[in-house]
């Protein structure tokens, strides 16, 4: 029967174990992340579709962005309609696209907006059901009906018209050259294509997707827009006292004693002293545990001093580092190999491989690892290369939190393991983040895709 003392000890060693693990999951997993980040980008319009379009009453181009009504219209069923090759993306702020009248023709009966897959391709935008239209020879806009509404000016020969999402307020709005004109609630739900109509002799337009400047100036409403946002942040009240309690919090879970103290000195003359547990639910007795040896930790590995944060380890706290073959072990003997790569001393990486990482190579939750370590040695420039990520600072940090995690979960007033993962400003972030995906799941995934580390700028930690 195991005694209670050794029942005891494996738990704990199970407990690090799987706080390795995280850390090592979190390893492998942020370059897949940044990956699927830069990918996130849903495929724009680049042409018009001549396919699925209103055949007969209109002649498309050959570049397939500029379309002329070259017969005489004769009843409502008889429109120049185009739509483009593929819909609006939806995983951005904004989309837009504008129009050039090169020819307003006989009746200017020209309409620029957005239709669904099944519109009816004989009818003008903003006539039937899922579609929407600004038209030039009233200036009405028209929503799903007949009848239009009073919203803007016409436009004729010579004017630049847009038409575009405001994915963040859920709005169509509409340009003539260069200015907003006004915008509306959109309605319509599914796959929206940018569309324009020409309904009168000798009509023409020409069609920019983004292939050239626009009139309108996007990068500007797009910022205007964000700026919007972060004023509705900013209305949000939150005491002084209980924003310093979170940074404060912050800077002792990862043992940046240094700025701490270089924190405290300055917010005196901000901030009034207050007992932060009470006022703000943060528990300072378990994250100010260690604080000195955790700074001293996180200094050796961000200086890439891995022997000496090993031996240090292994004199203050031996049981996190006594199993070898343990996730904190691995990642440590991954960054000294990484360490060699850094300062070009590829025999020793070689040598070091050989001895203290081989006997992960056959263990499938280390293996992607290894192999991403020992593929450095076959790049000339590997810091360009696909592993190049290893040898990067924010590598360091990982291994890092690793090593602070751990020694925080030593703590014999620890209540709970999780609290060592993350600091009570990062698990606000993490709300923060559910919070941003599911109102953009409530407007049916469209918007731009929240990702945090794109809000924060270069990362957690400059």
């Amino acid at each position: 029967m195991m005694s209670e003392s050794n029942g005891s000890s494996r738990r704990d060693q199970d407990q690090d174990q799987d706080l390795g693990l995280y850390f090592l999951e979190t390893c492998k997993g942020r370059e897949m992340k940044n990956k699927e980040e830069e990918e996130d980008e849903d495929e724009a319009p680049k042409e018009l579709n001549t396919i699925n379009s209103s055949g007969g009453f209109a002649v498309v181009s050959t570049d397939k962005l500029s379309v002329k009504y070259t017969c005489v219209n004769l009843h409502g069923h008889d429109v120049g309609v185009i739509q483009a090759n593929k819909p609006a993306p939806t995983k951005r702020l904004i989309y837009y696209f504008e129009i050039h009248v090169k020819d307003a023709g006989v009746k200017g009966q020209i309409a620029i907006g957005f239709t669904s897959e099944t519109f009816k391709m004989r009818r003008q935008p903003g006539w039937e059901a899922n579609s929407c239209g600004y038209h030039g020879d009233d200036g009405l806009l028209y929503r799903g009906h007949g009848k239009g509404e009073a919203f803007g000016p016409t436009y004729t020969s010579g004017d630049v018209v847009g038409a575009g999402i405001n994915y963040a307020a859920q709005e169509f709005f509409f340009t003539k050259n260069g200015q907003v004109v006004g915008s509306v609630y959109k309605d319509m739900k599914g796959p929206l294509f940018p569309t324009i109509a020409v309904h009168s002799q000798n009509e023409e337009v020409h069609v920019n997707f983004g292939q050239k400047p626009f009139t309108f100036d996007l990068k500007e409403f797009e910022a205007q827009e964000r700026m919007k946002q972060q004023l509705k942040i900013e209305e949000i009240s939150v005491p002084p006292n209980v924003s310093y309690g979170i940074v404060r919090s912050y800077l002792l879970h990862y043992g940046y004693e240094d700025t701490l103290n270089s924190f405290d000195v300055a917010s005196k003359s901000t901030v009034p002293p207050i007992y932060i547990a009470q006022e703000s639910g943060i528990d300072e007795q378990e994250i100010t545990y260690a604080l000195n040896h955790r700074k001293t930790l996180r200094q050796l590995i961000r200086n890439g001093d891995i022997d000496v944060a090993f031996g240090k380890l292994r004199e203050w706290y031996p049981p996190i580092v006594e199993d070898n073959t343990s996730a904190i072990c691995f990642l440590l003997h991954c960054q000294k190999f990484i360490e060699l790569v850094r300062v070009g001393a590829l025999e020793e990486a070689v040598k070091y491989g050989r001895i203290e990482l081989s006997s992960f190579y056959d263990l499938p939750v280390f293996k992607d690892l290894v192999q991403d370590c020992v593929a450095l040695l076959a790049y000339e420039r590997p810091l360009e290369s696909s592993v190049g990520y290893l040898l990067k600072d924010s590598q360091r940090e990982v291994v890092a939190d690793t090593v602070n995690a751990m020694i925080l979960s030593t703590n014999p007033n620890m209540k709970d393991s999780k609290h060592c993962l993350h600091s009570y400003l990062e698990r606000l972030l993490r709300q923060l983040t559910a919070c941003c995906l599911e109102r953009r799941s409530l407007n049916g995934e469209q918007g731009e895709a929240f990702h945090l580390q794109r809000v924060l700028g270069s990362g957690r930690r400059g």
